[in-house]
C-alpha cells in the first residue's frame, strides 16, 4: 500500500495509526475507517491523504508514480470486496470521489457520485439490477454532476433541460421519470457537454476518475473554500484528503433511500433523533436542497403536521438498525453525530460521521446534557463549546409580546431572529452589509458560491431545501437565523420582487425572520435583551471554577455597567473618559476649554465638566458596588472635540463671546497632521495639567461619596495614557497623588487607589522596567500598540488589510486577534520586566483583543491577571480564559 493511500471497510486490515488521524485522511476518511473498525456496515473504499493536496498543487496538478500505484491497489481493494470490476461492461463497479478536510466544511468542497458509468456500462448496471430506469437515472445524475465539478459546465444548463423534459412529459417531480425518458435526457446532456466544450463526455473510466480526484484538490483551492477557511480561521495549508469509496445506491425503488440524520437536535440540543429522509433518492437530492425531504422521526412528523410518511414509519426495520447505530456512534465519539446514509434494497450502508454542526443554543444544552449523562466531564464540556459561537446568545431577540405581521412560514432551520432589508443575491448582501446596512439574503436555494453572501447577511431565507440542507448547516455553524423551504415564497430575480405569502416584497424591503419558529413578518419586529441563565448559566459557573484571569469589561455608561455586570464582569478594565466629554449638554464646554487662550480660560471651562465628571463617576462606583474600576484620563488628540462646520462655529461663539473668526483661526492653530501621534494622551496632561487635575478631583470625589454612602470599598485606579518615559508618568502620578490627598482632607476620608499606565507604544514596552518604578499596573493598550508596532493605521487598514490575509502575510487581522509574533513580544517582554521591577504588579489588557479567544489564550500564556472586553464579549471572555488555563 501507498504510504499517502489507506483502505478502509471490506475486510481491510489497516493497523497503520495514520488512517485514524484527521490530520493525515481528513475527518471523513478517518471517521469511515474508525466505523468500519468497530463493525458498523461502511462501503468498501480507499483515502488518499492530506498531504497529497500539497504536493499536487506544488507539482503542476501532477500526480507520481508512487500515488497512482496507490489508487490503483485501492481500486483493487474495492473490486475485491464488492466483487465487481471497474469499468467492467458486465459487472461494472460505481464509486463515489469526496473530499474531506480535517475540520467540517459542509459544502464548500467538491463530489463526485456514481463515477464509472458510460455508455457501455449503464446498460450492465441496467441489465445487473434489473432496473433500467435506476442505470439511466444514475448515469443523467453523473453526467450533470461531472460536467459541472470536473469540466467546468454550467450546472444550470442540465437544470433547465431536466425541467423542459418534465414539462414536455406533463411531470411534476423527478421520481416520475420514466427509463426512456432518462435515456433520453442522458443524450441531451451529452450534447450540452459537447456543445460547451467542443468535444464529447469522457468515456474512459480512469480518466474520470484522476478527473475526479483532482477536481476534490482543486476544490479546496475555489474561492468559496477560502472564504469559508477565512471565515473559520482554517489554514490554507491543511489540505484535503479524498475517499473513494463504492457506491451503495439510495435510487434504486421504494425498498432504498437516503438521508442525513443528527443523534442530537443541532438547533435546540434536544436528546432526539433529527434529521431528513427521501426515497428513491440519492444524498445529494437531500443536502442541494433539490427536493423537499421528509421527517426522519415520527414525533417529528406529527409536531410539523405533515402528511409523508416518516422512515421511522415507512421502513421500521432500517430505522431501528439507524437507532442503534445513532447509539454506538455517540458512545464512542462522545458527541452529537452528524451521519449520512444509505438504505439500498432494505440494507443500512454508513457513508459518513462527524462530530455536528450546532448552534451556539444547542452546543451549551448538549455539553451540559453530557456531562449529567456521564459521557463527558466538565473540563470536555468546557473545551467543546466554541466562545465565538456564544455571540449568538448574547444579543438581543425578539419580544414575544411584540405584535408580528407574519407574511409566511418556513422551516425554522437555525434559530435566532435577524430583521433587515431584502436583498436576492450573495454579492448585493456583501456590497449592502459593507455600507453597514443589515440585509437579509433571500434566495430560491443557496449553494456554496453564496457563502460570502450568506455571512454578510443577518439573515437567511431559502423557497426551497430542508433542514439539513446547505442553507440551514451553513447558518447554523455560522450562528444566522435560516428559515428554508418556505413554500409561500418566490422570486421574480428580473424585477427584483418575491412574493412572501400574499404580499409582495420589492428589494431593500424590510423583513424580520424568527428562525426558532419559521416565522416570516413584514417590518422590524422589536428585541428583548438576553440573560444568562439555564445551560448558559451552568456552563460559565464551571468556567469560573476552572479559569485563572479575571474578566473584566470596557465601559463607561451606567447601562453598560450593568449589562456587564450581568453577563459577569469582575471590575472595569477601561473607562473611556473621553467618551463623556462628547454629549450634547457638555460638548461646549469642552470646545470652550481647547479653544482657551491660557490656564485661566482652560480653568473656566473645567470648572464647569467637574461636576459632570463626578456624577459619571458615582453612577459607575454605583453600579460596579466595589469592583475594581480603571479610569483612563482624557486620551485623543484634542482637534476630535473642535467644532465642525459654521453652524457649531456660531454656537460656540454665542457662548464664549468670542468671535467666529477669532474661534476658527484657534481651531487652525490647533491643528495636526497626524494627530494619533501628536498632542494627545499623557502629553495632553504634561501641557495642560489642570485638565487631568480636573478629572482627578472628579475620580475621587466621587469614590468617596460612593463609599460615604454605600459602606463598600470603592477603589478607583487612575490610568495615564501614552506613556513613553518613567518621567511622564511620575510627573503625572505625583499630580494625581496631590488631588487625591486634598480631596481626602476636605472630605475626611481615605481610599487606597492605584495610579498605572497603559502599555500602547513599543518604547513603554522597552522601558516597562524602569515604568513599572511610578506605575502599580500596566494596561495594555493593544489597539494602538498594535497600531504603532505595525505602523498601520487601524482606522485605515480595512482597506489594504485583507489581501495581506489572504496572502499569509498576517494570518490573521492583527485589529482583530493579536499579533503574537510581533505585537505579542512586546507585551510578553514588558510584562517580565515589569515584574522584575515591581514582583507585584497588576498586569491586564484592554484592547480589543481582550475578547478574542486566542489573543486570551496569549495573555493566559504570558500571565497576565485579567483581560478587559466589550460588554457583550464578557461571557465569551470568561469561557476562553477557561479554556486557556485548562490547556495550559
Amino acid at each position: 500500500m501507498s504510504a499517502y493511500v489507506f483502505h478502509f471497510g471490506g475486510g481491510a486490515r489497516n493497523d497503520d495509526p495514520r488512517a485514524k488521524d484527521k490530520t493525515i485522511t481528513g475527518g471523513k476518511g478517518a471517521n469511515l475507517a474508525e466505523m468500519a473498525g468497530i463493525g458498523l456496515p461502511v462501503p468498501p473504499g480507499f483515502t488518499i491523504s492530506t498531504e497529497v493536496c500539497a504536493q499536487y498543487n506544488t507539482a503542476g496538478k501532477q500526480f507520481d508514480a508512487d500515488i497512482k500505484a496507490g489508487v490503483a491497489a485501492g481500486l483493487a481493494h474495492i473490486e475485491s470486496a464488492t466483487g465487481r470490476v471497474f469499468g467492467d461492461a458486465a459487472n461494472p463497479l460505481l464509486v463515489s470521489v469526496r473530499s474531506g478536510a480535517r475540520v467540517s466544511m459542509p459544502g464548500m468542497m467538491d463530489t463526485v457520485l456514481n463515477l464509472g458509468l458510460n455508455d457501455v456500462t449503464v446498460e450492465g448496471l441496467a441489465a445487473d439490477s434489473g432496473d433500467a430506469r435506476f442505470a439511466w437515472d444514475s448515469y443523467r445524475r453523473f453526467i450533470q454532476m461531472y460536467s459541472d465539478v470536473v469540466l467546468g459546465v454550467d450546472h444550470h444548463r442540465f437544470e433547465d433541460a431536466l425541467e423542459i423534459a418534465k414539462e414536455d412529459n406533463g411531470y411534476y417531480a423527478d421520481v416520475e421519470m420514466s427509463a426512456e425518458n432518462w435515456q433520453k435526457l442522458v443524450g441531451e446532456y451529452k450534447a450540452i457537454v459537447a456543445e460547451e466544450l467542443g468535444r464529447p463526455f469522457p468515456q474512459d473510466v480512469h480518466e474520470q476518475l484522476w478527473g475526479a480526484i483532482g477536481a476534490v484538490f482543486d476544490s479546496w483551492e475555489s474561492e468559496r473554500a477560502k472564504v469559508y477557511r477565512k471565515l473559520n480561521d482554517i489554514p490554507a495549508d491543511w489540505g484535503t484528503a479524498v475517499n473513494v469509496q463504492a457506491m451503495v445506491f439510495g435510487n434504486m425503488g421504494d425498498t432504498s433511500a437516503t438521508g442525513v440524520a443528527f443523534t442530537r437536535d443541532p438547533a435546540t440540543g434536544e436528546k432526539a433523533y433529527y434529521g431528513e429522509w427521501l426515497v428513491n433518492a440519492q444524498g445529494e437530492d437531500v443536502v442541494a436542497g433539490i427536493r423537499t425531504p421528509q421527517y426522519l422521526t415520527k414525533a417529528a412528523r406529527e409536531r410539523a403536521g405533515a402528511k409523508p410518511l416518516s422512515m421511522e414509519e415507512a421502513m421500521p426495520q432500517a430505522y431501528a438498525e439507524l437507532a442503534a447505530v445513532f447509539e454506538l456512534l455517540e458512545k464512542h465519539y462522545r458527541d452529537m453525530q452528524d451521519i449520512e446514509f444509505t438504505v439500498e434494497k432494505n440494507k443500512l450502508w454508513m457513508l459518513q460521521t462527524r462530530s455536528g454542526k450546532r448552534t451556539a443554543k444547542a452546543a451549551l444544552k448538549m455539553a451540559v446534557d453530557m456531562v449529567g449523562e456521564g459521557l463527558i466531564d466538565e473540563a470536555t464540556a468546557i473545551a467543546r463549546v466554541d466562545p465565538m459561537a456564544l455571540d449568538q446568545l448574547l444579543h438581543p431577540t425578539l419580544d414575544p409580546q411584540a405584535p408580528r405581521d407574519v407574511l409566511a412560514k418556513g422551516l425554522p432551520a437555525s434559530p435566532g431572529a435577524a430583521s433587515g432589508a431584502v436583498v436576492f443575491d450573495a454579492d448585493t448582501a456583501q456590497a449592502r452589509a459593507e455600507r453597514g446596512d443589515s440585509v437579509i439574503l433571500v434566495r430560491v436555494e443557496t449553494s456554496p458560491e453564496d457563502i460570502h453572501g450568506m455571512h454578510a447577511a443577518k439573515g437567511i431565507l431559502t423557497a426551497r431545501g430542508g433542514m439539513t440542507s446547505h442553507a440551514a448547516v451553513v447558518a447554523r455553524g455560522m450562528g444566522r437565523p435560516c428559515v428554508s423551504g418556505a413554500s409561500g415564497l418566490s422570486i421574480d430575480m428580473a424585477s427584483r420582487k418575491a412574493r412572501i405569502g400574499n404580499r409582495e416584497v420589492a428589494e431593500g424591503d424590510l423583513i424580520t425572520l424568527d428562525g426558532s419558529t419559521g416565522e416570516i413578518m413584514a417590518g422590524e419586529v422589536p428585541m428583548v435583551e438576553p440573560e444568562l441563565v439555564g445551560d448558559f448559566a451552568t456552563l460559565m459557573v464551571w468556567a469560573d471554577k476552572h479559569r485563572r484571569m479575571k474578566v473584566r469589561t470596557n465601559a463607561e455608561t451606567p447601562l453598560d455597567c450593568q449589562v456587564a455586570r450581568q453577563f459577569g464582569a469582575e471590575g472595569i478594565g477601561l473607562c473611556r473618559t473621553e467618551h463623556m466629554f462628547f454629549e450634547a449638554g457638555r460638548i461646549s464646554a469642552v470646545r470652550q476649554m481647547i479653544l482657551a487662550e491660557d490656564e485661566a480660560g482652560r480653568r473656566a471651562a473645567l470648572a464647569k465638566l467637574l461636576p459632570e465628571q463626578r456624577a459619571d463617576f458615582i453612577a459607575i462606583f454605583d453600579v460596579m458596588a466595589g469592583l475594581p474600576v480603571t479610569i483612563r484620563l482624557l486620551d485623543p488628540p484634542l482637534h476630535e472635540f473642535l467644532p465642525h462646520g459654521d453652524a457649531e462655529f456660531e454656537e460656540l461663539a454665542e457662548v464664549t463671546g468670542l468671535g467666529v473668526d477669532h474661534l476658527k483661526r484657534r481651531a487652525g492653530e490647533l491643528h495636526e497632521f497626524n494627530p494619533m501621534l501628536g498632542h494627545r494622551g499623557c502629553r495632553l496632561g504634561i501641557t495642560f495639567p489642570e485638565i487631568y487635575e480636573m478629572q482627578a478631583q472628579a475620580i475621587f470625589e466621587a469614590a468617596v461619596e460612593v463609599a460615604l454612602k454605600s459602606g463598600e470599598a470603592v477603589v478607583p485606579e487612575v490610568m495615564i495614557p501614552l506613556v513613553a518615559t518613567k518621567k511622564e508618568l511620575q510627573i503625572l502620578r505625583a499630580l494625581v497623588d496631590r488631588v487625591a490627598a486634598q480631596v481626602f482632607a476636605d472630605k475626611g476620608k481615605t481610599l487606597d487607589y492605584l495610579v498605572g499606565t497603559m502599555i500602547e507604544l513599543p518604547r513603554a514596552a522597552l522601558m516597562a522596567g524602569e515604568i513599572a518604578e511610578e506605575g502599580t499596573f500596566f494596561s495594555f493598550g493593544t489597539n494602538d500598540l498594535t497600531q504603532t508596532t505595525l505602523g498601520v493605521s487601524r482606522d485605515d487598514a480595512a482597506r489594504f488589510l485583507n489581501p495581506y490575509v489572504d496572502q499569509g502575510i498576517y494570518p490573521r487581522d492583527p485589529f482583530v486577534s493579536l499579533d503574537i509574533e510581533g505585537v505579542g513580544q512586546l507585551v510578553e517582554l514588558a510584562a517580565e520586566r515589569g515584574r522584575k521591577t515591581r514582583p507585584d504588579i497588576k498586569l491586564g489588557i484592554c484592547g480589543e483583543h481582550g475578547g478574542d479567544p486566542a489573543s486570551i489564550a496569549f495573555c493566559e500564556k504570558v500571565g497576565l491577571d485579567y483581560v478587559s472586553a466589550s460588554p457583550y464579549r464578557v461571557p465569551i471572555a470568561r469561557l476562553a480564559a477557561a479554556q486557556a488555563a485548562l490547556k495550559a
